[in-house]
């Protein structure tokens, strides 16, 4: 399929420049295929992995049948994920930054709903959340979806996989009959289709097949004689290769939690990130993982829907994924963009048949790898390159990036090139800099100050 650019479309200026400020130039298959139908009007089902562009095109569609001048609630966008929804939002602002006094409001659980309800007291155009949290507010009477006129749902089948089926007919029952529906879906099992059945109206369906076979990745498959070996084996791929930022997947919440525990019992930076999470413990535990401070992340397979990691040195599977296509999407994180990537796979005897699954989807069979040997165990484990202060004080104090860099970059402190991410949330700040110059660094933001006002700072690893 040739490359067709947005310029193309039938959007509105404001939108299609915002959209070449942002670089994008030429669509991807799925918002090619799936726009156009979008700004038709049409209800449409896009079957699309993460990562293929569907935020875009959903929002872009959502954003074209705005009536700014009306402040009230037109779009609606369910995801499964508390970190889904935050990115989603965030891409929304983005692209509509060209329009001016739009609000967009993210209303997920994890966090108290008396600020939520605060700020629906002021109006919004688009609402972004999960359904458990969008069904709180309707039963408080907090929402009014009466001129809804977009419903998008995003990572559907991952919704009806976290049981939320009743909430998203419950929600759906409250807004107009009449409206346009547009549902996202990685996979497309049969209760999709019973859903869609409900929801929409003749949904023209886009399909965008998978690059199945990256070339770029290398894979690994580890079998265990013996499952008491499988941390081990795990600790031993992790010594030999050293990622900085590897992605470890387990199948359960409390796996995930088990496995970081003992990782970090073991020595090894490494966090959690599932359902179970306040939502202070997951936005510092995505911030360390996005600014390399921790090298290792253990996920479930929902949890780790949405996460945006481009250089992503190493997945391994702790335990094999269900099915094949779940698997295709765990080794899809790393090797992205042209780059190299390395997928290990560890399995015991009674799993041997989903290596073969897996095989059938890349028509090729995986031998099993020898284990690194036991003797790296007697190693150190290694340390991520970057270590992360966090600022008692964030946006509400007027604390602003341009502050920190200053701060640490001052008389005698640290180079520009040390420092890493900055990430300014409400109330907090999260610098990353260079491991060998974090004493400097800590002692520049402890004993110096920040909007004419000194702030409690701690290291949040070592």
């Amino acid at each position: 399929m040739s490359a067709i650019a947005f310029n193309t479309l039938p959007l509105e200026q404001a939108l299609l420049d915002t959209v070449s400020d942002l670089g994008y130039k030429n669509m991807t298959p799925v918002q090619a295929q799936s726009l156009p139908v979008i700004l038709s009007g049409k209800d449409v089902i896009a079957q699309a992995k993460t990562g293929s562009g569907k935020t875009v095109a959903f929002s872009l569609g959502v954003l074209s049948r705005l009536n700014v001048a009306r402040f009230r609630i037109q779009g609606l966008v369910l995801c499964p994920t508390r970190e889904l929804a935050e990115q989603v939002a965030t891409e929304m602002r983005k692209l509509a930054r060209g329009i001016h006094n739009i609000k967009i409001l993210t209303l997920c659980g994890g966090v108290p709903i008396g600020p939520q309800i605060g700020s629906l007291e002021h109006g919004a155009h688009i609402i972004v959340g999960t359904p458990g949290r969008i069904e709180d507010h309707l039963f408080k009477g907090t929402l009014n979806f009466n001129e809804v006129s977009t419903l998008v749902l995003d990572e559907a089948d991952q919704m009806l996989d976290m049981g939320f089926a009743d909430a998203l007919d419950n929600i759906v029952s409250y807004l107009p009959e009449k409206r346009q529906n547009l549902m996202f879906s990685a996979t497309f099992p049969k209760r999709i289709e019973t859903i869609s059945e409900r929801v929409m109206h003749q949904p023209e369906m886009v399909k965008v097949e998978d690059q199945v076979v990256n070339t770029s990745i290398k894979q690994l498959f580890y079998k265990l004689d013996n499952n008491k070996l499988r941390f081990n084996t795990l600790r031993l791929l992790l010594l030999q290769n050293k990622p900085q930022s590897c992605v470890v997947f387990c199948n359960t919440k409390v796996e995930t939690q088990k496995v970081c525990d003992d990782l970090q019992d073991a020595g090894f930076n490494a966090v959690a990130l599932h359902g179970d999470l306040e939502q202070r413990e997951r936005e510092q535990t995505l911030i360390r993982f996005a600014n390399k401070s921790a090298s290792i992340l253990v996920a479930t397979d929902v949890a780790a829907r949405g996460l945006d990691i481009d250089d992503m040195d190493m997945v391994i599977n702790y335990h094999l994924a269900h099915d094949a296509q779940t698997h295709v999407h765990r080794v899809g994180r790393t090797g992205r963009g042209g780059k190299k990537g390395l997928a290990c796979s560890i399995f015991g005897e009674s799993e041997e048949f989903k290596v073969a699954q897996i095989g059938d989807v890349y028509d090729r069979d995986f031998e099993p790898s020898p284990v690194p040997a036991h003797s790296l165990l007697d190693k150190a484990p290694y340390k991520p390159d970057m270590v992360t202060l966090q600022i008692d004080g964030g946006k509400k104090q007027k604390v602003r990036p341009g502050d920190i860099v200053g701060s640490l970059t001052g008389e005698q402190g640290i180079s520009f090139a040390q420092i890493g991410k900055i990430n300014v949330l409400d109330n907090t700040a999260y610098v990353a800099v260079a491991r060998d110059a974090s004493k400097p660094a800590f002692r520049k933001l402890t004993e110096g100050k920040l909007k004419g006002r000194k702030f409690r700072v701690r290291r949040v690893n070592y």
